[in-house]
């Protein structure tokens, strides 16, 4: 493992030399400095600490302060990882909302922010960009939108909404975005979409054929309040060791043996 700081320059070296990239949800400094010493490439203070940590059943109650205060505390514990912060719900309505609620974000310790949904978002993300701020998309499953997809379900099955997927994915790239979480779609579509795109495309629960893969900590170590997502894998229960269930995540996703088809859709 190298110890140079992860960048969004090296995140796309790593896609154009074949090199998996291991990314990981974080909270708090002493998480975040664990992860970092084991090797994990990107830490994401997703706004699944709504569910994770506050006991919410979706991810829409978390605001932007929660997403600032766990994004320093997870600065503070990181050296090397790449850290971007998740916009919580409708705090990026609006370009010039954006614009003002990622300020506070990157002020507050992000390398990166990440927004869920498709074109609609080019003009914010082109603004963001034009603001020296980097983007990351988020297709597929996206959870702000639990409602209006009636649960947390997979996504681009049907052709029609598959080649949607597929060309929102173009669209983002073409805006501005450095980099695109896909979850929770068929393993074909993700591949194609990983191919097709320049920048790396990092999957949960989109099969083994993105760039990278994302999970959130608290599936990795088997230990979330509600339940345990299919995509997922409780790498704690195989290890009875935390740093050893982080290292043992991060060799099967560089090696191609997680995630498995176990953990995939078709």
């Amino acid at each position: 493992m190298s110890n140079k700081k992860v960048t969004t320059a090296s995140l796309l070296t790593m896609k154009q030399q074949g090199e998996k990239i291991v990314a990981i949800t974080a909270y708090d400094a002493s998480f975040a400095k664990l992860f970092d010493q084991q090797g994990v490439d990107v830490t994401l203070i997703g706004d699944s600490l709504g569910m994770v940590l506050q006991g919410h059943d979706d991810t829409l109650p978390v605001t932007l302060d929660d997403i600032a205060y766990h994004t320093r505390s997870v600065r503070r514990g990181t050296e090397r990882a790449l850290v971007v912060a998740d916009m919580p719900f409708m705090t990026y309505a609006t370009p010039e909302q954006t614009y003002s609620n990622a300020a506070q974000l990157m002020a507050a310790g992000a390398s990166m922010v990440k927004v869920e949904g498709g074109s609609w978002l080019a003009e914010t993300i082109i603004g963001l960009v034009q603001r020296s701020v980097p983007v990351c998309g988020h297709l597929g499953l996206t959870p702000q939108s639990v409602h209006v997809f009636g649960g947390f379900k997979v996504q681009g099955r049907a052709d029609e909404q598959a080649q949607k997927i597929y060309d929102e994915a173009l669209a983002l790239e073409q805006a501005g975005i450095q980099l695109l979480v896909l979850e929770c779609v068929p393993v074909e579509l993700a591949g194609r979409i990983s191919q097709a795109l320049t920048i790396p495309v990092i999957g949960i629960g989109a099969g083994n054929q993105t760039d990278g893969q994302i999970l959130v900590m608290h599936d990795m170590l088997g230990v979330s309040a509600n339940y345990m997502p299919k995509f997922s894998k409780n790498y704690l229960a195989q290890s009875g060791d935390i740093r050893q269930a982080v290292n043992d995540y991060i060799d099967e996703v560089r090696d191609g043996r997680f995630p498995s088809s176990e953990h995939s859709f078709s």
